[in-house]
């Protein structure tokens, strides 16, 4: 068996416990729970005793502690600690505020005893862990790849405002051409109308002077 002993208290006060195997295992987890930094509520440590490990974890004012075989690592203990922190805290809620020694320990030492049996010797209990941890992984790409798409966004969102005042542009732009070839269009034609009224007068003026000219002689 992987799991020898395990125990939940708040404090140094123990709700409950279960020993796998007689061991001492009872008063080194007092020391360490007495011995715990008073200020931090959110702790992940390991100490070694011989050839076993001390695994705790304590969250939210509730430790829950483990012993372990040396061979079993760090992964399957503190999945174990993950697992019955959460079962607890699920069963008993603000209760555990308020408890007394061992309140939860006829109940709770069975949970204790299933959790820690599943975990030392079923093999889906690594599995499930290793399936958390890639979980754990893809959530970091997803979340990765969101920042890439939020900045992509950004991007796109630039390059639209960019694409909008070129519309812009490019209507102004086309505004002042239909103006200007209206402007020379127009000048075009009052150019064409002043030349053909030019044009006119000089025939009119030639026509004048050769009728005028022919009709010198038969006045004298």
């Amino acid at each position: 068996m992987t799991i020898l002993y395990s125990l939940v208290a708040r404090g140094s006060v123990v709700l409950a416990e279960f020993s796998g195997t007689p061991t001492n295992a009872t008063t080194i987890s007092r020391q360490i729970l007495e011995k715990l930094p008073g200020n931090n509520d959110d702790l992940n440590v390991s100490y070694s005793q011989d050839r076993y490990i001390f695994h705790v974890k304590r969250t939210d004012g509730l430790t829950v502690l483990c012993m372990a075989d040396d061979v079993a690592g760090r992964r399957i203990p503190f999945a174990f600690l993950e697992d019955i922190h959460q079962r607890f805290v699920r069963t008993y809620g603000r209760a555990v505020l308020s408890a007394q020694a061992y309140g939860m320990n006829d109940e709770f030492s069975r949970v204790l005893s299933q959790q820690m049996e599943y975990y030392s010797n079923d093999p889906n209990a690594d599995r499930i862990n290793r399936l958390k941890g890639e979980m754990g992984q893809v959530r970091t790409v997803m979340l990765e790849n969101i920042d890439k798409v939020l900045d992509r966004g950004d991007r796109l969102e630039l390059l639209v405002d960019k694409t909008a005042t070129m519309q812009n542009n490019t209507m102004r732009f086309r505004k002042q051409t239909r103006r200007f070839r209206s402007s020379v269009w127009w000048r075009n034609v009052k150019l064409t109308i002043a030349l053909i009224l030019l044009i006119l007068v000089i025939i009119y003026v030639v026509l004048a002077f050769v009728c005028h000219g022919i009709t010198l002689p038969t006045c004298i």
